[in-house]
This record gives structure tokens, sequence and C-alpha cells, in this order.
């Protein structure tokens, strides 16, 4: 193999496949991940409590408190996938409310804040998401893309998981060690992504992730679709929906409201600020820099999305956009852009890169 190449592939998103019940694919995971979810959990206990994501400064048994509160909503929400989780408990030695707290961190926070009139720490900031219209692409397939933007720690415990769940369609997700699911597609074409907000209606609920993997679960847009405006959410997320035939819809969602827009003739672009009026009302008050950042990317996507022609290589293209999107941590909330991914629902292909995508190559997965 040419050594150039060799380094090319050594460098690409670690893939892991599971299959079975759900107890299987989550101890699957555990055992693989073990030492990486752990040491993943104390950072994220640990950064829960600090102000620049909770608004103030807890202890870890506030955060805990809170974590082990939204074990039952999850699984009411999701037993199965509370299954999947109890397996990974079992193979890492972690309780589930930190394995919660792993997955869902920036939902928590969002209940960890609490009342609202504060304001948001600018580390709540990230992902750059977009759907595309099959009008607007060159091959009349409508596509996903965004990025994953988080504390820069996050970016080595990224990894694609292709699971066969015994009684849900094959799947594939982007995510992170210890988590469920952040990002993804199902054999059926269902596909879900996320970017960040920051609410003030947080409660004790359940968290973006299960949502995610629940929505995963399903074969129809319309079910999706119920998995995310049905839920009893912890905190606020925005979502975004595609399917194999070209549906697709944004999701505005704080804890206890939402907003649908459906995918028209033009794509829809999202970053981190509430874009209507009845979710802005549940918006933290929010930090300038971390508005104009906002504002900034929500711009240049859909700038750089504004024509007929879009494909894949164009989306990565977006990914890797040196003036808005793709960025580096700096101090003192040291978010990144940790990965990115590429989506054609109606081909069943999907694209996921770890770290910076300016610097790193997309691995394709096919599913089902």
């Amino acid at each position: 193999m040419h050594p150039e190449r060799a380094v090319r592939e050594s460098s690409l998103i670690p893939l892991l496949r599971l299959r079975g019940r759900a107890r299987d694919l989550g101890g699957g995971h555990g055992v693989r991940f073990r030492e990486d979810i752990r040491r993943f959990a104390e950072e994220r206990v640990e950064l829960a409590g600090e102000p620049h994501w909770a608004g103030r400064t807890l202890g870890r048994a506030d955060v805990m408190a809170l974590a082990e509160a939204c074990v039952e909503p999850h699984r009411r929400y999701a037993p199965q996938l509370m299954l999947e989780l109890e397996g990974m408990a079992e193979a890492t030695g972690l309780g589930l409310a930190e394995l919660l707290l792993v997955g869902g961190f920036t939902d928590l926070v969002d209940t960890l804040y609490g009342a609202p009139g504060g304001p948001a720490p600018a580390a709540g900031d990230n992902c750059t998401a977009f759907l595309v219209p099959a009008g607007c692409c060159r091959d009349g397939r409508a596509l996903f893309g965004q990025t994953w933007d988080m504390h820069e720690s996050a970016a080595e415990h990224a990894v694609l998981l292709q699971g066969e769940p015994e009684d849900a369609p094959p799947f594939v997700t982007f995510t992170s060690k210890g988590a469920v699911g952040m990002i993804g597609m199902n054999a059926a074409g269902i596909t879900v992504g996320i970017n960040n907000l920051s609410g003030a209606d947080g409660r004790i609920g359940v968290s973006w992730n299960f949502v995610v993997r629940k929505a995963l679960r399903q074969t129809r847009f319309e079910d999706a679709l119920d998995c995310i405006t049905g839920a009893r959410l912890a905190g606020a997320h925005n979502y975004l929906l595609l399917d194999g035939e070209g549906r697709g819809a944004n999701i505005e969602a704080t804890a206890t409201r939402h907003a649908v827009t459906p995918l028209d003739g033009a794509p829809l672009v999202h970053t981190n600020h509430c874009l209507y009026e009845s979710t802005r009302a549940m918006q933290r008050t929010r930090d300038p820099e971390a508005q104009a950042s906002s504002e900034a990317r929500l711009d240049r996507a859909a700038a750089l999305l504004d024509r007929d022609d879009n494909d894949v290589p164009g989306l990565m293209t977006v990914t890797r956009d040196p003036e808005a999107i793709c960025y580096r941590g700096r101090p003192p909330a040291h978010v990144a852009t940790c990965g990115a991914v590429i989506a054609d629902p109606a081909e069943r292909r999907f694209w996921a890169v770890a770290g910076l995508p300016s610097e790193n190559d997309y691995r394709e997965i096919t599913v089902g």
C-alpha cells in the first residue's frame, strides 16, 4: 500500500459494527470503548458544572442528581434504547445517569441552567446544518449535511456505529463513544441531524440523542417526525429530518415548544439561534459574540448553497469552509469543529469525518 494512502486511511473516523438484541448493541459498544467512555464521562460531568456551560458553578452531586432524575423519562420514552444503555453500563461499570450525561450533555446543561434571564454561555454554540431539496442538487436527489462542533476534546471520541438491531431497521450513526447516537441514517432512508440551541425552559425529560435513535427506528417520515414533536424534551435542539423520497423538515424545538418548517424549493439552513417567535421566547439571553457567530455561519452556509447544482463533494466543501463554518477551538470555551456528516438518503449513502473536515478525510458507509 502506498505510504501516503496508508496515512489517510489510518486517520479515518473509527467504525464499530454491532448486531443483535438491544443489550448486545450497548454491551458491544461498551466493551470496545470502555476506558474512553469512562474518561469521557468524567470530562462531561466536570464540564456540566462549569459556568461556561451551565451558567454557574455546580458540584458533582448537583449534576448527578439531575441526571438521575432523567433516567425514568428516558425509560418511558424508548425502553429498547434504555436496554441498550443498560448493556453499556454493565460493560463500562458506569451508572445510567452518567451515560445519559455522556450522550445528552447539551440538553441536560439546559436543565441544569434552570430559570431564564441569565446570559447563555458562549460555549453552547455548535453545529451548522442544512437540508438541500432535490431541485437544487445536480443529481436530483435531496441531500443533508452538517458540522458537529463541540468542546475540542470531543473530537477524539467521535465514532461511526453501524448497527443491526433485531427489532428495527439497520442504521449508521455518527456519534461519540458512550452515546447511543447523534446524527444518522437507517435502511429506510430516514436521516436525522441536529444542532444545539440554548433553552431557558430546560426540565426533567428526554435528551436529544435518544430522540435521534428513536427516529432511526422508524420507517415512515411521519413517525420519525412524531418522535421529535411528541417527546417530552429535556432541553433545546434543532432537528433536521429527511427521507429517501426527498421529504424533509427542520424542527426547531425547545423543551416546551417547537416550530416545524417543511423542506420546499430552497435549502434550509440552521445554526444556533432560534428563528421563530414561539421558540425564540424560550431562548436564553444570548452572548453577543455567540449570536454573531451563529448569524455569520447561517448566512455563509446559505450563500454557499444558493445554487442548483449542489452535490456531495460540494457539501463537503461547505463543511470545510474556513471563513465561518470550520473553525478551531479557542479559550475560554474551546469549542471547535469536531466532525461532519453528509448524507444521500435516496442512495442510502452516508459520509462522516472526525476532527476538522478541512484536515481529514470522509469515510463512506452504505446503509442496509
